[in-house]
């Protein structure tokens, strides 16, 4: 009995991580970035606090960023608990999860292919393709890399259960598929992938009719996360009816094929591509059409010589439906991360076609070898210096200025970075130069300093209020010129912006808790009211986030202001243990100084300052 060649195996699966690790280690040393990491981490006042009971219901019970992806959530709290919002920690947990994807694909190719060198390439290059860079070293696309790790755990336990169809090894198909969904609703499409592998290489004898049966719970599945993320998504669909059902299908076309090129090409990439300013050409959509069509046809005719184009191809067109602009969240053109599942159908047809067409080569076994090195290297190459850029949003959103035109969000997001660095005329340059696009997107989110100077207060204002030309409805640039209003005298003006978003968003914690607090502090009584604040404040802590000490701490200050003084003085005890337990000590000697005004019968009266 011949033993098994363990080394070989071993020795690519440690070649596969080394190359992970070589690309993005150096993520462990990069910061979040101002583009949604915020939501989803350091200014989520849900996942900061880290895994609990309350926090793991409401995980599964609320949308986080216009998306049901409990896992995905989940995996951020952990995070938290375990690394605080040190950035490194959590990219370290999106290269893990990266890793793991990488070497269960390997793992499956070889084993239902039986082809090593040829699975290890198509390994290698999803490893370390410069297109997947936005997935591993951007914290909030955790979503990506763990529906990754479970789309490979659904392939292998599939492969398992394909050799000896019993229900406990399809219930483990179907619950790696549940976990995958709960990460990123983009694997709804996955029950056709496994149709099509059905086909090559499992070679399942079954009759189709009967294959696809044995999908349908598997199809319900993906029908009930669409209709979650259907419900999850209605303002961004919403938004989406501003552009044309032509302009999409056109996008949706041309970016098929872009996204092709970029993978033989990657260059230029960027974190958000802007919708062109212009229509795009009649001549160029129709190419492109005609393109998709062409191969499509090309490989149904090479169905049975060469089957590995049909699955390879269909498994890029299949896994790209759900994210060609129809109904996904943001108004970007296209992006990179939307190829990290879809490729591998492409690399699939790729390498096994060139092993084919090559085998008659003298010297073959050479050639190919050193050619898939080289193309190894270069991609290594590309991504280690792509994976750099995202260091820091300045350095993110510099490159995409460098590497796209009319990128208002880029400019947006880049004047944010620069305002809280004080960078204050580089800010308003290009918030102005965002403006001067007349944008059909806007989606930067910022936060305000908490002291500013006469020129800081000035430039910020001037800043939020360009971003509101920009988007009159964007809900953070109305709050936070609220408070550099506030901090600048003008607490009417203030008032005005936060009675703004509450009518764009009435469930808007931040305004809420703001309004609440100067309604109950403010020493001018022509602006302080009580009973609202009472109403704002309470409604505050019934949100995600509700027992933070800082919302408490206003709760507190609207009861002392009604003169609910003992209300006022339980409340404000029990957010001086959440700020204890937070490790806030500056915010515990705060409200226990408040608590002292409280048993003496006065409320809290407060006048926000300048430096």
């Amino acid at each position: 009995m011949s033993r098994r060649p363990w080394g070989p195996l071993l020795g690519i699966c440690l070649a596969l991580v080394a190359a992970s690790w070589i690309v993005f280690g150096q993520c462990l040393q990069h910061d979040f970035v101002n583009y949604d990491d915020n939501r989803y981490v350091y200014e989520n006042p849900v996942v900061k606090q880290g895994l609990n009971l309350s926090a793991v219901q409401w995980a599964f019970t609320h949308w986080h960023s216009e998306n049901w992806h409990p896992l995905t959530t989940l995996t951020h709290m952990l995070d938290c608990q375990l690394y605080g919002l040190r950035a490194g920690g959590h990219h370290l947990t999106n290269l893990l999860l990266h890793t793991t994807a990488t070497l269960v694909l390997f793992l499956i190719l070889r084993k239902i292919t039986s082809a090593f060198w040829t699975s290890a390439f198509v390994a290698a290059i999803f490893a370390i393709h410069p297109l997947h860079v936005e997935s591993v070293a951007w914290i909030a696309e955790r979503k990506d890399v763990l529906s990754g790790a479970f789309f490979t755990m659904t392939l292998l336990a599939y492969i398992w259960y394909s050799r000896r169809p019993t229900l406990w090894r399809y219930l483990a198909v179907a619950g790696a598929f549940v976990c995958g969904l709960m990460s990123k609703p983009m694997l709804v499409t996955l029950p056709v992938i496994l149709l099509l592998l059905d086909y090559w290489p499992l070679r399942r004898t079954e009759r189709f009719a009967l294959l696809v049966a044995e999908k349908v719970p598997l199809f319900g599945l993906s029908l009930a996360s669409s209709a979650m993320t259907l419900l999850a998504q209605r303002p961004t669909i919403r938004s989406l009816a501003a552009l044309p059902l032509s302009t999409r299908l056109a996008n949706a076309f041309i970016s098929i094929v872009f996204y092709l090129w970029q993978m033989v090409w990657p260059a230029k990439l960027a974190v958000f591509y802007p919708y062109p300013r212009v229509r795009y050409s009649p001549s160029l959509v129709t190419a492109c059409a005609a393109a998709i069509v062409l191969v499509s046809g090309a490989t149904i005719l090479l169905r049975n010589k060469r089957p590995y184009l049909l699955v390879g191809w269909f498994w890029y067109l299949v896994m790209l439906i759900p994210v060609l602009g129809f109904m996904q969240v943001g108004l970007q053109g296209h992006a990179d991360r939307y190829t990290y599942l879809p490729l591998i159908g492409v690399l699939i047809a790729i390498t096994w076609a060139i092993v084919d067409l090559t085998q008659d080569w003298h010297h073959q076994r050479e050639f190919v070898g050193v050619f898939g090195m080289a193309v190894v290297l270069l991609f290594t190459a590309c991504s280690y210096r792509q994976a750099g850029y995202w260091h820091d949003s300045i350095s993110l959103w510099s490159r995409a200025l460098a590497v796209t035109e009319n990128n208002d969000t880029a400019h947006l997001c880049l004047a944010e970075a620069l305002l809280q660095r004080g960078k204050l005329d580089e800010a308003i340059a290009h918030s102005r130069a965002a403006i001067d696009i007349r944008p059909v997107n806007a989606g930067a989110f910022g936060r305000v300093p908490a002291v500013l100077t006469d020129k800081q207060a000035q430039a910020a204002i001037e800043f939020w209020e360009n971003r509101l030309k920009a988007n009159s409805n964007d809900t953070d640039a109305h709050n936070n010129l609220g408070v550099v209003l506030i901090q600048s005298g003008d607490p009417r003006g203030a008032v005005a912006q936060w009675e703004q978003t509450l009518e764009i968003k009435p469930n808007d914690g931040n305004a809420q808790n703001n309004l609440a607090w100067v309604l109950g502090t403010y020493p001018d009584e022509t602006i302080r009211n009580g009973r609202h604040a009472v109403e704002l404040a309470e409604s505050a802590t019934k949100l995600p986030g509700g027992e933070d000490p800082i919302v408490l701490r206003t709760l507190a200050a609207a009861y002392a202001e009604s003169g609910g003084f003992s209300r006022a003085i339980e409340v404000a005890k029990r957010a001086a243990e959440a700020a204890r337990s937070g490790q806030n000590p500056s915010l515990v000697e705060t409200i226990e100084s408040e608590i002292g005004e409280y048993q003496k019968g006065r409320p809290h009266r407060e006048m926000p300052r300048r430096q």
